[in-house]
């Protein structure tokens, strides 16, 4: 029995949620993103793939799907008792095994346009009215003869036609995309689906590629999710860890080549886990690996853009007492001093160094969102300033602080009396608040 309490905590939870998730939602709208999945999304649990997309759709995402047909293939074959031939991970595609390439291919696609197609009331696809647009949007040529072994009818990515699929979605379409590539003479070319993917969201200058991977990326020491990488870390990886999986490694060389040609942003995202695309689209943390060429968070210097942002994250504190209030005037006039952690566009910490003289500076307004007090974007804050008053001289810098003391006592800081701060702190200290000053000598570290 739900209780009434545990009902006005969900309806919080939920409404939370929900505006958290409209920054995101306001983002993605009009935003192209190439989407892989792989043959064995198909096979299991792919209804629940397929209502996410038509959500994706609904808030007016423009979607180009590729799909893998690889466990398909090797069905057909098995059936009729071919050993599937491959070399370097590659299959090596004969005039008997194209045939099962095309049957698989278009199964798949037939199978995937019937679910998109569903309008069952009930359900989460009632009244969607989804139309997929499918094609030969891919011109390829042979991989031909490498290492002496000839890969007969296994192929590359030629070109993309851009212009076709930009207008398939112009109309609001979902642009369905099978691995399959076609010559200009008119052969018929099995493509692996991650290159595919790679190269329409290269082509389309989309906001995003996503791939959905069969497993997650871990980090090699701790075996850990990685929440995100720049592509100097995913080349690094790539070069360093030799004994990555098989798909993982190919997922990370398609996000490093994607963002070094334009693409914004690759996710790799286990799909196994429910709901993973939209956990990973419409919260701050996501639930996946992010790629970029830039780093996803980073600490820089404030500008006015952020002083919105400054003040949504104290003024919480000023209200509980914690930070002393200061007006977007004030904020405006000592921008300069401030520093910020910028994640995804949310401003999740900020500090200032205020110069006293020459010699002397103060730490101030230093807040980090509740969502990450735990963890170590303080110490980043606390360092940064720490190193930027050394680059400046300051031999002495002084915290005034009424409830988080020992915060700072355990950096290094030291108690001491508002007689020992500099006169001109001392001619502004608050005797009414009665904070604590404490202060810390650079000289000796």
């Amino acid at each position: 029995m739900i209780t009434p309490s545990q009902t006005n905590t969900c309806q919080t939870d939920f409404v939370s949620w929900f505006r958290n998730s409209t920054p995101y939602i306001h983002a993605h709208r009009n935003r192209t993103f190439v989407i892989f999945f792989s043959g064995e999304a198909v096979d299991s649990q792919f209804d629940h793939l397929i209502h996410d997309f038509a959500l994706l759709k609904s808030l007016g995402i423009r979607l180009v799907l590729v799909h893998g047909i690889r466990p398909q293939i090797e069905q057909r074959l098995k059936q009729q008792n071919i050993t599937p031939a491959y070399y370097n991970n590659l299959r090596i595609t004969d005039e008997q095994t194209l045939q099962y390439v095309k049957e698989a291919a278009g199964c798949v696609r037939i199978e995937i346009e019937a679910l998109l197609s569903m309008g069952l009331a009930n359900s989460p696809m009632a009244g969607a009215r989804i139309k997929v647009a499918s094609g030969n949007f891919v011109t390829a040529r042979p991989l031909g003869i490498i290492d002496g072994i000839d890969y007969g009818y296994t192929g590359t990515v030629r070109r993309i036609d851009r212009q076709s699929i930009h207008q398939q979605l112009d109309e609001n379409n979902i642009v369905l995309v099978s691995p399959i590539g076609f010559s200009p003479t008119g052969e018929v070319f099995n493509l692996g689906a991650e290159q595919v993917a790679t190269e329409i969201a290269i082509a389309l200058e989309a906001e995003k590629l996503i791939l959905l991977t069969e497993e997650d990326c871990l980090a090699p020491k701790t075996q850990q999710p990685i929440q995100q990488m720049t592509t100097t870390e995913v080349e690094s990886l790539l070069n360093q860890q030799k004994n990555l999986t098989e798909a993982i490694a190919k997922s990370l060389t398609a996000a490093l080549k994607s963002c070094q040609q334009g693409v914004k942003r690759v996710h790799l995202i286990n799909r196994h886990t429910d709901g993973a695309l939209l956990l990973e689209l419409f919260s701050r943390d996501g639930i996946g690996t992010l790629i970029s060429a830039t780093p996803f968070e980073e600490i820089r210097q404030a500008t006015l853009d952020d002083i919105g942002g400054i003040l949504e994250l104290i003024t919480p504190l000023e209200q509980q007492g914690i930070l002393v209030k200061r007006s977007r005037e004030k904020l405006e006039m000592e921008i300069d001093d401030y520093i910020v952690i910028e994640r995804d566009g949310l401003i999740i910490g900020c500090t200032a160094l205020h110069c006293i003289d020459p010699e002397h500076a103060e730490i101030a307004c230093l807040a980090v969102h509740p969502d990450y007090q735990h963890s170590s974007r303080g110490n980043q804050l606390l360092n940064f300033l720490v190193g930027k008053a050394k680059n400046q001289g300051i031999k002495k810098i002084f915290a005034l602080s009424s409830q988080t003391m020992h915060w700072f006592i355990e950096r290094g800081f030291k108690t001491t009396r508002v007689e020992m701060l500099p006169e001109q702190m001392k001619s502004f200290y608050n005797y009414q608040r009665n904070s604590k000053v404490l202060c810390k000598d650079l000289s000796t570290c």
